[in-house]
């Protein structure tokens, strides 16, 4: 696959299931042996991929994520996002709180054979919770 098709996919894995919900397009662009290594837990296939994104959804009913920069080589993409959401609803064990947040995640993806086999974020979560009004986790 080209540098062009991975970005592709990977505006589309953005626009059509995280954005939009609909989570049918993980079976097309995510690998079986897929991993989204979330800080503290890793999410694993197309079944992982929508489970993440469910929570996430769940959590902020109104999320929507923007690429502001998008960079591949080769078989990897690395881009720069935008979060937006308020979070109206439970997420990992944490109460809604109403709030908004906006918070800007470093993704880099890995792909294989045309789809997405490994995700790296990088985001800052002490922000998130500040913006939430939520005590982060202790270790």
């Amino acid at each position: 696959m080209s540098v062009e098709e991975n970005k592709a996919k990977l505006n589309r894995l953005v626009e059509e299931a995280i954005n939009k919900g609909d989570l049918t397009v993980a079976d097309e662009v995510i690998a079986s042996d897929y991993v989204y290594h979330f800080p503290g837990m890793d999410f694993k296939g197309p079944e992982g991929f929508k489970q993440f994104i469910t929570i996430q959804r769940t959590a902020f009913p109104d999320l929507h994520v923007t690429v502001d920069e998008m960079i591949a080589e080769g078989n990897k993409v690395a881009c720069r996002f935008k979060i937006s959401g308020t979070m109206k609803g439970e997420m990992m064990g944490m109460a809604p709180t109403g709030k908004k947040m906006n918070i800007v995640e470093a993704l880099f993806i890995r792909f294989e054979n045309g789809k997405n086999v490994e995700a790296t974020p990088t985001i800052d979560q002490l922000e998130m919770y500040q913006q939430l009004g939520i005590s982060p986790p202790s270790q």
